[in-house]
């Protein structure tokens, strides 16, 4: 289903992002390096899923096996494996029947871009054993330059909706880890304090790798390590989060109306940020924050 190029990828955005994407240019200052890699590996992904040809149903029977954890997926009554040819074996009942679910919901062919839990799954089987400390390093670079921390100076009107969506986050995460967190207004870099980023980084550690998984794929869609991590802790719902994360389009939609392209991309992000949000709960992982 997925090719050996896209195994490469890491769960940085909604399908990964791989070994071979695209760093941020060092060119780029402050929270564009942020935004950098969540663009290129859009567009990039976007364009994998309209060129590449989608494989034929091959299966009749989706079910999951009576005996776990861990739960398998199976099609036929034969298991599923990951890209990496390991089980797709779940921890929970519950993360199983939902995987079970997309594969249910493939009509004549497979298209993997309809299944957001099977390759978040798919991720924290295959690459974050691997990679995970490749993942935490990724968010905490995207949490250096965090959306939530660069402001805009105007329109006075989209300045104080930023405000009202973007500080009780910025509190939360200061309460949460103990540390400042530093604002700036427009495309100016500012650095976050070191203990602040070290306290993420601690929490972060301790993260099993679906929700880890969850978060990284959060924070690439969201361009915000913040909200990610606050959904994940129950901070704030992933409507609410999802919201702040597209205020400044939503305000450019309210004066000069939607582009169809960008609208077809939004629905597709968010399908898989509210499928990542609902990851951890599924899979049953403890988060302690």
């Amino acid at each position: 289903m997925i090719s050996d190029e896209q195994n490469k990828r890491t769960p940085l955005d909604p399908e990964g992002a791989g070994d071979d994407a695209p760093c941020p240019d060092t060119a780029r200052t402050g929270h564009e390096q942020g935004l950098a890699l969540s663009a290129e590996a859009m567009e990039r992904l976007m364009r994998d899923r309209f060129e590449r040809p989608m494989p034929k149903r091959f299966y009749e029977t989706v079910s999951v096996s009576e005996k776990g954890p861990p739960f398998a997926i199976l099609l036929d009554e034969r298991p599923v494996k990951t890209p990496q040819k390991h089980p797709l074996a779940l921890p929970t009942q519950a993360l199983a029947e939902a995987v079970a679910e997309e594969w249910r919901a493939q009509e004549e062919r497979i298209r993997p871009f309809t299944m957001p839990l099977t390759r978040l799954c798919n991720a924290a089987i295959d690459r974050l054993p691997q990679q995970k400390a490749e993942t935490i390093a990724h968010l905490l670079k995207l949490a250096a330059h965090d959306m939530l921390c660069y402001r805009a100076e105007h329109p006075a009107e989209l300045a104080a909706r930023q405000q009202e969506l973007w500080d009780p986050v910025l509190a939360w995460a200061e309460k949460t880890l103990a540390g400042p967190l530093r604002i700036t207004a427009g495309i100016l870099p500012v650095t976050q304090p070191p203990e602040t980023l070290t306290a993420l980084e601690q929490r972060l550690e301790r993260l099993d790798p679906y929700a880890l998984v969850a978060v990284a794929a959060m924070a690439d869609l969201t361009r915000s390590a913040l909200l990610a991590l606050a959904v994940l802790a129950g901070a704030m719902t992933p409507e609410h989060a999802w919201a702040a994360a597209n205020v400044e389009e939503d305000w450019n939609i309210a004066q000069w109306g939607e582009d169809m392209e960008a609208a077809a991309r939004r629905r597709q992000n968010a399908r898989d940020f509210f499928a990542a949000a609902r990851l951890p709960a599924l899979a049953g992982s403890a988060v302690s924050l």
